[in-house]
């Protein structure tokens, strides 16, 4: 079978850590390049935190471009209480990082979409500015677009507002440029992510693997367990990104449903809020794949997999 080919566009982030260190690690995905965006923590520290994580998947060769430093609108608000001062504290990441393309990260996209035998599916773990703007500053891509799957946006109750996600809540233009664009979204929401938790078993089971990856993926679990205890009251934290990655890698984890979804721009409450029409209770046609449903254990399984194998 030919490894599937995807671009990743994150904003490092503990979760986007696993994300990439699955990708790096499953030989299904062809990762062809990889882009930043300020979010989690600003751009300078999310791309040298990506930078860290492939070398320590030791992938050498996928290209790695910084793109937009703030959302097309408005200021950005990083997630310090929750990724910490670095975007990424908890290990000791003293991996030497690579080098940075010396082009924006939306050219690099265009360029990797344009030069691509076949049409790449697109990753998105962070805010989707880079996203958006690649959309909109350049539609003949979309031929080469196989679709976009992003973590964001939720059924039910966000984690940054009440209603808001915070990928979404980040950047709702650029989120509602991409539900908007017409090409086939997959939205994975935190209805989804809230169920893959990094249980105190989970984690011991990275720390057995006995690798450097593992030991990592131990150590980024265990501090994002001390803040979503803290800020949250959860019990165990879960893990977000690599759940997109997962999906893409096998469909069958995660069950999704096709509705329309829009997001809220204008509300005094619920600015960044996505509205899924789950019930057929407006005349939005059907549009978005959104996911409903996680086999837990078989995410876990997948993930542990792919780190056991990176960097080898």
């Amino acid at each position: 079978m030919r490894a599937h080919p995807v671009i990743i566009d994150c904003d490092p982030g503990h979760d986007d850590a696993l994300a990439l260190l699955l990708a790096a690690g499953d030989p299904r995905l062809h990762l062809v390049g990889v882009t930043t965006v300020a979010g989690n923590q600003t751009l300078e520290k999310t791309t040298t935190n990506a930078l860290r994580i492939l070398g320590l998947a030791g992938v050498t060769d996928v290209p790695l471009a910084a793109g937009c430093d703030r959302p097309l609108t408005g200021e950005l608000t990083v997630a310090e209480d929750i990724h910490g001062v670095s975007g990424l504290d908890g290990p000791e990441l003293d991996v030497p990082a690579g080098a940075v393309a010396g082009v924006h990260a939306v050219e690099l996209m265009r360029r990797l979409i344009a030069d691509a035998a076949e049409p790449l599916t697109l990753i998105a773990t962070g805010p989707l500015t880079n996203v958006a703007s690649l959309l909109r500053d350049h539609p003949e891509v979309r031929a080469g677009i196989r679709r976009i799957v992003f973590m964001g946006g939720s059924t039910e109750r966000g984690n940054t507002t009440p209603y808001g996600e915070f990928n979404i809540v980040t950047d709702p233009e650029a989120a509602d440029i991409v539900l908007r664009s017409g090409l086939p979204v997959t939205m994975i929401g935190l209805n989804v992510t809230h169920q893959a938790l990094a249980t105190t078993e989970v984690i011991a089971e990275f720390r057995g693997l006995g690798t450097r990856a593992g030991d990592v993926c131990a150590e980024l679990m265990t501090f994002f367990a001390g803040t979503y205890r803290r800020v949250f009251g959860f019990e165990h934290p879960p893990v977000h990104d690599p759940i997109a990655v997962a999906h893409v890698i096998e469909p069958s984890i995660v069950r999704t449903v096709t509705v329309p979804v829009a997001v809220e721009l204008a509300g005094t409450y619920t600015r960044g809020a996505t509205v899924v029409d789950l019930h057929g209770r407006t005349t939005g046609v059907p549009h978005a794949d959104v996911a409903v449903g996680l086999d837990v254990d078989a995410f876990w399984r997948l993930l542990m997999t792919a780190v056991r194998h990176v960097g080898r």
